[in-house]
């Protein structure tokens, strides 16, 4: 059976990847760091999956085993025996695994490997003549794959530099399934049980495979791919981040709730109008098309059975409002493309005031916008210049926050 490994046992790498994995012959390795994840995986060898929605049904996820994080042992062979790695860490984790990464992929390509030729005698094979391996990053970064290639060649002996570029292909993914934290009463039924909406489709970077691109149940390999990442990014993240900061301020819990308000929503929509304009002019993607995804969203942010929590979308604002990400690198990308993003610098001034208390990056910021004020925040955070056009958007919709009621 055919081998995968899947860092990150969580909402991305259960309730997608696993998925996808099952259904295309694979057995699935996870590393993860939580144990009673790992050791629930590594007894059942399944899960369960169920998908929400208008048509809700259960799948059983098996072939699959886990192996703990801090065994880098164990990751460091699979990773070099595997025939498919994917990530679903996070960002911040991404440095993290790439020396057990390295480790893994010095082990597959150092190794003496023999074979017998056709005259039945053994012979030694170089390391250039060994199956590539892929690794597909899924993580919410614009150049993920270069990031990541780089940190694991820090941590990779120079010897193997150039059969890293040569054979590892460290493959972008844009994930668009909606895959929420699980509530205390859906981990009491089943610590390992996942619930997710029925959306499944991976574009994924198709110029960036070393060897031929393995036939994986869903994933969809682009030659565009960079207008796909733009496209999660700026139309689906900031539509669903102006829902979420928004629906924060007028006190909302869930996603639907908040994308049911009718000012969040023309809000939502008004931002959305403005990214796919953007893209539309820097990518050439049809308008009409554009605008059906932005339709698409909008239902799936309806998805009550979903359970969507404003605070799991609103995590982590810091890194949300950063100069690449999406609220201020979607309002970038529309004023290089002739489009004022003054609803996306709306939504950005609503993120500033985000102030969860159970949220470290919340609490941050707060700081830095109580010590230094908006200014500071556009500064440090977003890293705008004082006099810039989007500095100012953002200045008026702090204003209009305010004018308007929607600030606490």
């Amino acid at each position: 059976m055919k081998q995968a490994v899947q860092f990150g046992a969580g909402n991305i790498g259960r309730g997608f990847l696993g998925q996808l994995f099952f259904e295309s012959g694979y057995r699935t390795t996870f590393v993860d760091v939580v144990p009673e994840v790992v050791s629930g995986l590594q007894a059942r060898g399944a899960y369960p999956l169920r998908i929400v929605g208008d048509e809700p049904r259960e799948l059983t996820i098996a072939n699959v085993a886990a192996i703990s994080s801090m065994d880098a042992e164990a990751v460091a062979e699979a990773v070099a025996t595997a025939d498919i790695v994917a990530t679903a860490v996070g960002v911040n984790v991404l440095p993290r695994i790439a020396p057990v990464l390295a480790a893994g992929i010095a082990r597959r390509f150092g190794r003496t490997q023999t074979d017998t030729d056709g005259h039945g005698r053994t012979r030694t094979l170089a390391s250039s003549t060994l199956q590539p391996l892929n690794i597909i990053v899924c993580e919410n970064l614009i150049d993920a794959g270069p990031f990541l290639r780089e940190h694991v060649r820090a941590n990779l002996d120079a010897r193997y530099h150039s059969v890293l570029d040569e054979k590892v292909g460290f493959v972008e993914a844009s994930v668009g399934r909606m895959v929420p934290v699980m509530t205390a009463d859906q981990r009491a039924e089943d610590p390992l049980l996942v619930c997710v909406e029925a959306y499944c489709e991976l574009p994924v970077d198709a110029k960036e495979f070393r060897g031929p691109i393995p036939s994986i149940a869903h994933m969809s390999p682009r030659p565009n791919f960079k207008a796909y990442v733009e496209r999660k990014l700026f139309v689906h993240n900031a539509g669903h981040a102006t829902t979420a900061y928004l629906g924060y301020l007028r006190g909302h819990e869930s996603i639907w709730q908040a994308i049911s308000d009718p000012a969040i929503r023309a809000e939502a929509d008004a931002a959305m109008a403005e990214t796919c304009a953007g893209l539309s002019a820097k990518y050439g993607i049809p308008i009409e098309d554009l605008q059906a995804h932005w339709a698409d969203l909008v239902v799936r942010f309806q998805n009550k059975a979903l359970g969507d929590r404003v605070v799991r979308v609103a995590a982590d604002p810091i890194r949300k409002l950063g100069p690449r990400d999406r609220l201020i690198g979607a309002a970038r990308m529309c004023l290089e493309q002739g489009v004022e993003p003054l609803h996306v610098a709306f939504a950005a001034a609503a993120a500033m005031l985000y102030d969860h208390g159970d949220d470290a990056a919340a609490r941050a910021l707060q700081v830095i916008r109580a010590q230094g004020g908006l200014d500071a925040v556009l500064k440090q955070v977003c890293q705008l210049p004082e006099g810039s056009r989007l500095a100012c958007m953002i200045r008026a919709g702090a204003e209009r926050l305010d004018c308007e009621g929607w600030a606490k």
